[in-house]
């Protein structure tokens, strides 16, 4: 089967439950404004669901927020599958002979055994839940329906009209703070002016200041280890009164649909709606391990309450989340975890290139970021000792001594076998990357790179 339609309004919506009717195995291809969103279903139930902005990003949060994975791991993760997502170019491809690239990295997850198939299913449900959300955002684009035989290893199988309820409640949420906020990628900026510290004004936690300075509300949520949509609720009296004020999306999130604020009936959207509970779907696991089905299966898609608590359900008290009374369960209320004390990290910057010192210390001098910048290889080592940094970010090509040579001489010292190194480099070549990995670096930061690249290495190790 292979059916391609353009229109010049898309109905997001419509077209899903459309497709939940269906009885095929099919891939939904969608593209908006430099976005493709690939949407698997399987007998008119959705199996994944991803697109082209940062997929890699969006799997690393929901890992982090719901605690399944070690940041060692996490960072193992990208390390093996992130040049699979620059090979794939899902945005500029039609091909889907191949599994997009994070799901190929869940069912590594689960194959090394470090996911089991309850925590793969609950992941995937939040990943599909995010894509879905902000597919039904876009408002003109053309899709293409494909055959998807043999192209995605079913683990579950999620309701299509449960989801799409859950993310209508869920963006109904989002339409109450609109214009204010208009995208959960936005990047809230504290403005220290006393005259916008009022008695009023709820209080804001000191580490969430100290964090809003170039994160997204997404991601601060993940830092925060805090719901969004509460993250998002606490700063709102700021932004109105001035004390806080929203940046647009970096790129590439800027490519996304905003939510746009419902011409009538926005006044139904109160904060009452703002803390209900979210209706989950209970997923249809896969037969692949059969010992896991006493846990998962279910006769339906039942409706069950899930409070938006950062921490995931286990695959032992997961079945107790199918019980059909809990949807009269009384609604838990968010709260955050109680915070350390303000932590400043020390990053020293080695390359012998005053200008990429100079920009390195401009993205990241704060008061959350102590930056010691180094232009002479030859001297880094005995300054890496003095200083004990909490990351460092090695140039690969320098005059003296390469940034591989270097890095072997930084893991030979026990102090710092587990401190995250970070080469910053022109060279683009999977060579290069996996030269990096046997020497024991962290990651790879690709000249030129932007202040959103770089928080993003900072957000992935040091957060």
């Amino acid at each position: 089967m292979s059916n391609f339609g353009t229109f010049t309004v898309l109905r997001p919506f419509s077209l899903l439950k459309q497709l939940s009717n269906g009885v095929d195995t099919t891939c939904l291809q969608a593209f908006s404004n430099l976005v493709t969103w690939l949407i698997y279903l399987e007998q008119g139930a959705i199996t994944y669901a991803t697109n082209s902005v940062e997929p890699f990003d969006r799997l690393e949060r929901h890992l982090r927020r719901l605690n399944f994975l070690s940041s060692e791991t996490r960072v193992q993760l990208r390390m093996i599958f992130e040049n699979e997502v620059l090979n794939q170019s899902i945005a500029n491809s039609s091909d889907l002979s191949t599994q997009p690239a994070d799901y190929q990295a869940i069912h590594w997850l689960i194959n090394e055994g470090y996911l089991d198939d309850a925590q793969a299913t609950i992941l995937i449900q939040e990943l599909v839940k995010e894509v879905i959300e902000s597919f039904l955002l876009v408002k003109a684009g053309t899709y293409a329906l494909s055959d998807a035989q043999q192209t995605v290893t079913k683990t579950c199988r999620l309701d299509v009209e449960k989801t799409l309820e859950i993310c209508q409640i869920q963006l109904q949420n989002w339409q109450v703070f609109a214009p204010q906020i208009s995208s959960p990628y936005q990047r809230p900026y504290l403005i220290i002016n006393s005259k916008f510290h009022s008695q009023n004004l709820p209080q804001l936690q000191p580490e969430l200041t100290n964090w809003m300075k170039g994160f997204s509300l997404r991601h601060l949520a993940v830092i925060m280890n805090q719901d969004e949509m509460q993250l998002a609720q606490n700063l709102y009296p700021h932004i109105v009164q001035g004390g806080v004020i929203m940046h647009e999306p970096d790129p590439p999130f800027d490519q996304l649909p905003k939510h746009q604020p419902e011409v009538s009936g926005s006044a139904r959207y109160t904060t009452a709606l703002l803390n209900r509970q979210f209706i989950d779907t209970v997923v249809e696991p896969s037969n692949r391990h059969p010992e896991t089905e006493t846990a998962l299966a279910v006769e339906d898609f039942n409706l069950v309450v899930r409070s938006p608590q950062v921490t995931a359900p286990s695959s032992q008290n997961l079945q107790e989340l199918t019980i059909p009374n809990t949807i009269n369960s009384p609604p838990e209320r968010v709260t955050t975890t109680t915070v350390a004390a303000k932590k400043t990290y020390k990053i020293i910057s080695v390359d012998d290139s005053p200008t990429i010192l100079k920009e390195i210390s401009r993205f990241l001098e704060s008061d959350n970021f102590s930056v010691v910048t180094i232009d002479d290889p030859l001297k880094a080592v005995m300054s890496i000792i003095r200083h004990k940094p909490d990351l460092i970010l090695l140039d690969l090509n320098m005059a003296g001594i390469d940034g591989y040579e270097l890095c072997k001489i930084i893991r030979n010292n026990s102090m710092f076998k587990q401190t995250p190194i970070i080469f910053v480099t022109g060279n683009k070549g999977i060579v290069d990357k996996v030269k990096a990995k046997l020497v024991g670096a962290s990651g790879y930061l690709t000249k030129p790179f932007t202040r959103a690249e770089l928080l993003k290495l900072v957000f992935m190790h040091l957060a």
